[in-house]
């Protein structure tokens, strides 16, 4: 899973739950078009309430139902692990959101920062110093105190060479984090972290981040994780060790692993030591593993879940016209992509990547195919995120895309090697990537041979082997800004697995850390994205909507531009 412009602040800056007020996205059109269409009805979903044990509601917020409170939801797929240091995709973020808190939460209806484990802040009047007071008499889900200490010493996990955590440029801004990271620094003591006592913890930037509390709050980069807990399996800095299994897992967020049945379903239920814990309506959540996108509809309509993750899109008009209280069309800030592995023929040339790019045609493909209104791609970065249009697109016609196949060597495609796309398995994607096929065979004469992974060896091959030339990706912004969509292309960052590098798109990127303000920055983003959209390391397809199924019971649930959604605000009703 970017930034809006700062606001007028005092050199001081002290945050409280009672005084800090929600902020305003820049507007996006076409986000709010959408979200003005699709709103629900507000119709009883019948299956679902009628299916004999499924959760309740209560009628207010501080009563609880005599039957448990279960929210049954679609997950899309098995997750890599419970660690939230090591993991990297969607369906692993919804956990940690119920099974972790960050230093800062986010505002369930628009996702500003609000207070979570620490109940204030200040910031220096530089912007350079944010010191977290944590609160008083917080606990793990195991009981023990979180301290100041724990946060630092998980810092320094995240930032381990060996550990190689694909999210540790996430904390890069803060000093000597970057330099720790790569071995240049061996003493953490002269990084930017520090605990001044056992309930504060003091950050050190090396430059302004105005976005830093939007990062903090969202991503789970920033997780302190109970290091008491993992030193009892492993090394510290170890991936995958036993301390993320059922009976071992220890966490801060709301709820707290009960089971966790492989491929099957993992339960949390009410963590009794969160800080908040009155706030809770629900008594536990199931995430179910659902790859399957028809299985998991059917679940649906069968009352077996309150949510799907997503829905197959061939049934999206179904529900438009059968059950338009279930179906959410809800802005998503992400864009839809194929990578390419610019060290494989002939993805090596720029023109034949861009060849490629050109010869999609996105205005069918979301017509056809996907059907959730999705908006075509002709670039990397989101228009309208934080105030940010890039005016940089791939433009250009199917006559240039054949001038430029024949200027690498392949005119009408002879002579070209086929071309291996790699997608993670699931319906959708298969048809997206048939649709494509389809076009680039028509337009081009270049054939697309096409291969499937399920998700966590899909993931080790993106991220570990890179054993792909073409990739099937999607990037959902971290935050709120459209510094998300571009610092993840830079030379060597843990995200890039496209193996593309530009030195002079590196030394924007640096420019941009320490620019004035967000208009001088904005201009050094557009020079960025024209680079992107000359060498076509990556080929944007279109930009998201999070389609899906909720039960017209599900409370307390609201459309966010991250599909973030605080689980303890969350309830159901008859």
């Amino acid at each position: 899973m970017l930034i809006s412009a700062r606001s007028p602040e005092s050199p001081i800056r002290t945050h409280f739950p009672t005084t800090r007020h929600a902020r305003r996205f820049a507007p996006l059109t076409g986000l709010v078009l959408l979200a003005a269409l699709f709103t629900g009805c507000g119709k009883k979903d019948s299956p679902a309430s009628a299916t004999p044990g499924t959760a309740t509601p209560s009628t207010a917020a501080s009563q609880k139902s005599a039957i448990p409170q279960i929210w049954r939801v679609g997950n899309g797929a098995e997750p890599q692990d419970l660690d939230p240091q090591t993991i990297t995709g969607v369906p692993e973020h919804k956990l940690m959101m119920a099974l972790f808190e960050g230093l800062v939460s986010e505002d369930p209806k628009d996702l500003h920062p609000v207070p979570g484990l620490a109940d204030r802040w200040e910031i220096s009047a530089d912007g350079l110093v944010y010191t977290f007071h944590l609160r008083a008499g917080l606990k793990w889900s195991d009981g023990v105190p979180i301290t100041a200490a724990e946060a630092v010493e998980s810092y320094r996990r995240m930032l381990s060479p060996a550990l190689a955590s694909e999210y540790s440029y996430l904390l890069w801004f803060a000093v000597g984090a970057e330099e720790f990271t790569k071995s240049k620094l061996t003493d953490f003591t002269k990084t930017g972290f520090k605990a001044l006592d056992a309930a504060t913890l003091q950050i050190t930037l090396k430059s302004p981040t105005p976005y830093l509390l939007k990062i903090i709050a969202s991503h789970y980069a920033w997780t302190i994780v109970p290091t008491h807990v993992l030193k009892k399996f492993g090394k510290l800095d170890e991936k995958r060790t036993a301390w993320t299994r059922t009976g071992n897992h220890v966490g801060s967020g709301p709820f707290m692993l009960k089971d966790w049945a492989p491929q099957q379903k993992i339960t949390v239920v009410r963590n009794p030591h969160y800080w908040d814990a009155a706030t809770v309506k629900l008594d536990a959540i199931e995430f179910y593993p659902t790859e399957d996108l028809a299985t998991e509809e059917r679940m649906f309509r069968s009352g077996q879940l309150d949510m799907t993750n997503e829905l197959p899109a061939a049934k999206i008009d179904t529900y438009r016209k059968e059950r338009p209280e279930a179906l959410k069309i809800d802005p998503w800030l992400g864009v839809y992509f194929y990578r390419c592995n610019v060290t494989r023929p002939p993805l090596t040339d720029k023109r034949v990547r861009k060849a490629l790019a050109l010869a999609i045609d996105r205005e069918s493909l979301i017509k056809n195919v996907t059907r959730g209104g999705e908006t075509p791609a002709y670039g990397v970065s989101y228009p309208g995120t934080a105030g940010y249009f890039p005016r940089a697109k791939i433009t250009g016609d199917l006559a240039l895309a054949k001038q430029l196949m024949a200027e690498a060597g392949y005119p009408d495609g002879k002579g070209c090697p086929p071309i291996e796309l790699l997608y993670n398995t699931q319906a959708n994607h298969r048809a997206i990537a048939e649709a494509i096929q389809q076009m680039l065979r028509k337009n081009l004469g270049v054939e697309i041979t096409l291969r499937n992974e399920e998700w966590k060896v899909y993931l080790t091959t993106q991220h570990e082997t890179k054993d792909y030339t073409l990739q099937r990706a999607g990037w959902i912004a971290d935050y709120v800004d459209p510094h998300v969509f571009l610092e993840i292309w830079t030379t060597g960052n843990g995200n890039n697995d496209t193996l593309w590098g530009n030195p002079e798109y590196d030394r924007l990127f640096q420019q941009a850390l320490t620019a004035k303000n967000d208009t001088d920055r904005y201009e050094i983003y557009q020079k960025m994205d024209a680079i992107l959209v000359d060498e076509v390391p990556v080929i944007p397809i279109y930009f998201y909507t999070k389609v899906h199924a909720v039960s017209p019971r599900v409370k307390g649930y609201y459309p966010t531009l991250l599909d973030n959604h605080p689980y303890k605000y969350i309830y159901l009703e008859n």
